[in-house]
């Protein structure tokens, strides 16, 4: 029985963990959470901070194992690829993780290689002359952190004169207090998730993907098939395996935001070196291409041979449970909803809690998975238990 170590035991996680123990594998985890749920079904875990890349190798070495991976978090990254660095296991390299770490690092590769089609990009720290740098921009711009995961910290800037009030935001969100911005681009947000394999490149889906509106935007929902054309489509997967090649993936999941303008313009906005969150990996890939994500990550990491056939597969669209600030007064019958609307809720409201109004994804209270003969029949599957949702859990019982 190989021994695989999972960095977090958060919600996402525990799919993984979940996932490797049906498959005969020895699970290990660590979490900064002693109440992280992946505890409760690993059969091996201890509370480390998964950014302790020393703390999390000495646990690794002190039960052998025999891969490593992370999943659906950015601050994994490293310490995964440093523990397989150091055992001697597969993993990304070490260099590469920190590369992709940091956001600016990772346009700036991407430009000089002339990966997409972006016009500008810049890294702000605390040294730099906010107000010389806002003078040579071309507005709209984005600013955002320089590492991180999710939207905090992202914001536009249409004027010169608050660009500084962004970039501070944007730093504050930052583990290395820096920011990277770039030109705003008009268009729409996709997703591609691809795995690499022996340093062979596997786009596994691109992504229709939903956000809120300015300023914060943030991830509201994905959906398999895309409503791109072919030629766009082909266009996409060729600018996302070039940007792997570029930023030197060797190994493991990658995960990719970008934005597509009406004429076929494509801009990677972002780049994680491992399975994206919001249900990509147990719900949207499985689903929408018959692929089983999760099993073929975990294969790879332990160097068993991976397995990418596609199996049955339909339309999927989710939906994240995202709201305005209230208390949750009533909470429905879950159970009831899956059955009489024929979808998969994933949810972690309970009567009495406030919900934040949603402007990161850490605002979300969990997931709406619909799926259906046309994608267009899953979103409104999707959406309508969104509505039901809305409606529902602010009002007293009657």
């Amino acid at each position: 029985m190989k021994k695989v170590l999972i960095i977090g035991a958060g919600f996402l996680q525990d799919f993984v963990i979940c996932k490797a123990k049906r498959m005969g594998y020895e699970t290990y985890t660590v979490d900064a959470d002693a109440n992280a749920i992946g505890f409760k079904h690993a059969d091996h875990y201890k509370v480390v901070n998964i950014v302790d890349e020393k703390a999390c190798l000495e646990y690794a070495k002190e039960n052998g194992i025999d891969g490593v991976l992370t999943a659906a978090t950015d601050y994994g990254v490293l310490t995964a690829a440093y523990i397989a660095q150091e055992m001697h296991l597969p993993g990304l390299q070490y260099e590469v993780a920190q590369l992709i770490k940091n956001k600016y690092k990772v346009r700036k590769c991407l430009f000089d290689n002339h990966v997409d089609d972006t016009e500008q990009a810049y890294e702000v720290h605390a040294d730099t002359d906010i107000e010389k740098l806002a003078c040579r921009l071309t507005y709209p711009v984005m600013v955002k952190p320089c590492d991180g995961s999710g939207s905090r910290g992202a914001s536009r800037v249409d004027k010169a004169v608050n660009l500084r009030r962004a970039c501070e935001y944007a730093m504050a969100g930052s583990i290395t207090n820096r920011a990277e911005i770039e030109s705003f681009i008009t268009g729409r947000e996709y997703g591609a998730e691809s795995i690499v394999i022996n340093g062979e490149i596997h786009v596994l889906g691109i992504m229709q993907k939903w956000m809120t509106a300015p300023p914060y935007y943030a991830e509201l929902g994905h959906a398999l098939p895309n409503d791109l054309k072919s030629d766009v489509e082909d266009k996409v997967e060729n600018c996302v395996k070039n940007a792997i090649k570029a930023l030197g993936v060797n190994h493991g999941s990658v995960n990719m935001d970008m934005l597509i303008t009406p004429n076929g313009k494509v801009y990677i906005i972002d780049v994680g070196a491992r399975m994206g969150g919001n249900m990509i990996g147990p719900c949207v890939i499985p689903y929408g291409t018959g692929v089983d994500y999760i099993a073929a990550m975990l294969q790879n990491a332990v160097g068993d041979k991976v397995d990418l056939s596609e199996k049955k597969h339909s339309c999927v669209a989710t939906k994240l449970l995202a709201f305005e600030e209230g208390i949750v007064k009533n909470l429905p019958e879950i159970k009831k909803i899956e059955e009489t609307f024929d979808v998969e809720i994933y949810h972690h409201l309970k009567e009495g809690m406030k919900v934040n109004e949603y402007h990161t994804n850490l605002d979300g209270c969990g997931y709406i998975v619909a799926r259906a003969e046309n994608s267009k029949k899953a979103v409104e599957k999707a959406e309508r238990v969104l509505g039901y949702f809305k409606k529902t859990i602010f009002e007293e019982e009657i």
